[in-house]
């Protein structure tokens, strides 16, 4: 496609944006005597028409085509599922993603809301905060590259030298350079890191503000009445900041279950490190496996529906409070 084209497939698309607003406004100026509510669905039926064509149509379709084999054309029920739940290969995909979840949230989270705490209030709290956030500014591919170079290994030979910070430290210390991203299962935890690297900034920031927001009377109310640190942090804090903290837990959950981009740079999957998010990739796109790979996805969709759910919950309960 030349360049002429791409600028009057853009031209057109602006015409076409355009024309739409334009008969919105026109609709909504034409049926101004009516009710509100009427007007609101002008303005909203192109949005609900974009999700659908974008997001319902292709999540049915994927379901649709979970039931069928890898060509997509013989119907074949819950083999695809049977298959993610008994292969050995799946079942060590999804023994990784439960790991992932499991650790990452929590970890991420708990040093977001340590950092938070140690320095609340302290010298240069904003520059000290600007630095656990920065990864945060880093896409998880450049991330996972920075960290590669961290775990990289060279044979522990005369005149051979490492250029991976990890083993450089280990050898300083008069150890053995380690493979950490090749020898399984500790290679997983390895990987797990660069994600809370990443995830800890959020948490943070997001529990610093939720810190900041408790009122000073509680605060002054539990010094005066003698309440140690320790006892402030768990009758006072954290029931304060548990909402935002169910958010943090929540969305860094969402992020971990779907993660892809730190698998797929740093190991490609290999050495028993594949998540889910990468073996739907891998089925749909390089074993041109659509039925597999659908039912991938559909999974990794029924895992997050909860989460989301119950995030949801929670924000509006503490929104009825």
């Amino acid at each position: 496609m030349d360049i002429s084209t791409k600028l009057l497939t853009m031209l057109l698309a602006i015409l076409l944006f355009v024309a739409i607003v334009g008969l919105m406004l026109f609709i909504a100026g034409w049926t101004e005597r009516r009710s509100a509510s009427f007007v609101g669905y002008v303005f909203l039926f192109p949005s609900i028409l974009m999700v659908s064509v974008g997001l319902l149509y292709p999540a049915v379709r994927t379901i649709f085509q979970s039931f069928f084999d890898a060509a997509g054309k013989a119907f074949v029920g819950l083999d695809n599922y049977h298959t993610i739940f008994t292969s050995p290969d799946d079942l060590l995909v999804l023994r990784n993603t439960v790991l992932w979840v499991v650790v990452t949230p929590f970890v991420a989270t708990a040093i977001g809301l340590l950092y938070a705490i140690l320095v609340d209030g302290a010298r240069g709290e904003a520059f000290a905060k600007a630095l656990i956030f920065l990864p945060m500014a880093i896409s998880m591919v450049a991330a996972s590259i920075i960290w590669k170079f961290v775990y990289e290994f060279r044979p522990d030979q005369a005149g051979v030298k490492q250029i991976g910070l990890l083993n450089q430290v280990v050898v300083w210390l008069g150890g053995s350079p380690q493979q950490w991203i090749v020898n399984s299962p500790w290679n997983t935890f390895f990987l797990i890191v660069v994600m809370i690297w990443i995830q800890a900034g959020f948490a943070m920031t997001i529990l610093s503000a939720a810190i900041k927001a408790i009122p000073d009377d509680i605060i002054e109310a539990a010094r005066l009445d003698g309440v140690t640190a320790i006892g402030m942090f768990r009758f006072v804090t954290l029931p304060s900041i548990r909402p935002s903290l169910i958010v943090v837990l929540t969305t860094i959950g969402i992020g971990t279950l779907k993660v892809f981009d730190i698998v797929r740079t740093m190991t490609g999957g290999n050495f028993n490190t594949n998540v889910v998010a990468n073996e739907f990739y891998t089925q749909s796109f390089r074993a041109s496996n659509q039925g597999l790979g659908s039912a991938l996805a559909v999974l990794l969709f029924v895992l997050v529906m909860p989460i989301v759910v119950y995030n949801i919950r929670q924000l509006r309960a503490s929104e009825a409070r």
